[in-house]
């Protein structure tokens, strides 16, 4: 049966000579496995150069929940990332997130409103022109909230400790190792403060900013099983 639906594409796969397999979380069904051709031409529907990473595309596809691997008929852009695809700093950007992405989506039931944060926080990215040296911090934070595990920092007062497996600032150390020290846990409860329109207000050292966000795959790698390091990073923290 066909179906409508937008689609956030992930990564794609080599499949064979003819097909590779595109990673896809759609409005509707959630994460999803497509093939798509490699054919080219102007007849194609579904053209293999549109499933570049975060790319948003409307999508009539076919879907069996019998299928491990569905098939797309047709695709098109929601709209285009001219400057994602021309800005090195936002395209390391977008490799980054679209593998911390397939590593952390799993299935899920209610596919809605993560996909419409994703979106827009594509679109923000697409389209700022300041400073997003702090994007996928704050992109990471917001995530959370959709996981199910997004931490207090709210809460924070001088010389807490933040405790990584309940998400919250305490006052003495926790009987487990899985806390920040202060110095951490100071520059972390800043992120409460910093929301897409201003973090290019805020400034980061290398260090920390390099701390912060190891801290926050620590914190994820404690609340989602089997996550593992991330390729990309590495080229993140030379460019921030």
């Amino acid at each position: 049966m066909l179906y409508k639906t937008k689609g956030l594409v992930l990564n794609t796969i080599n499949y064979n000579d003819k097909y590779v397999l595109v990673q896809v979380f759609t409005e509707s069904f959630g994460r999803v496995t497509y093939m798509v051709s490699k054919a080219k031409g102007r007849n194609s529907k579904a053209p293999r150069s549109l499933f570049s990473p975060l790319a948003v595309l409307d999508l009539e596809v076919e879907h069996q929940a019998s299928r491990d691997i569905q098939r797309v008929r047709e695709a098109r852009s929601e709209f285009y990332l001219y400057d994602i695809s021309a800005d090195l700093s936002k395209t390391s950007m977008a490799f980054f997130l679209s593998e911390f992405l397939s590593r952390v989506l799993r299935d899920t039931n209610d596919s809605q409103l993560l996909f419409s944060f994703l979106e827009q926080s594509v679109q923000i990215l697409e389209m700022t022109d300041k400073s997003i040296a702090n994007y996928h911090l704050i992109f990471m934070l917001k995530l959370s909230h959709f996981l199910g595990f997004y931490p207090n920092l709210e809460e924070y007062r001088e010389n807490d400790l933040f405790d990584m497996i309940n998400g919250e600032f305490v006052s003495f150390q926790p009987l487990h190792r899985h806390f920040l020290n202060r110095y951490d846990s100071k520059a972390l409860s800043m992120l409460a403060r910093i929301s897409y329109e201003n973090m290019h207000k805020f400034a980061f050292s290398r260090h920390d900013r390099l701390n912060i966000i190891n801290r926050m795959l620590e914190y994820y790698r404690l609340h989602l099983y089997d996550f593992p390091a991330l390729k990309s990073l590495d080229i993140l923290h030379e460019l921030f």
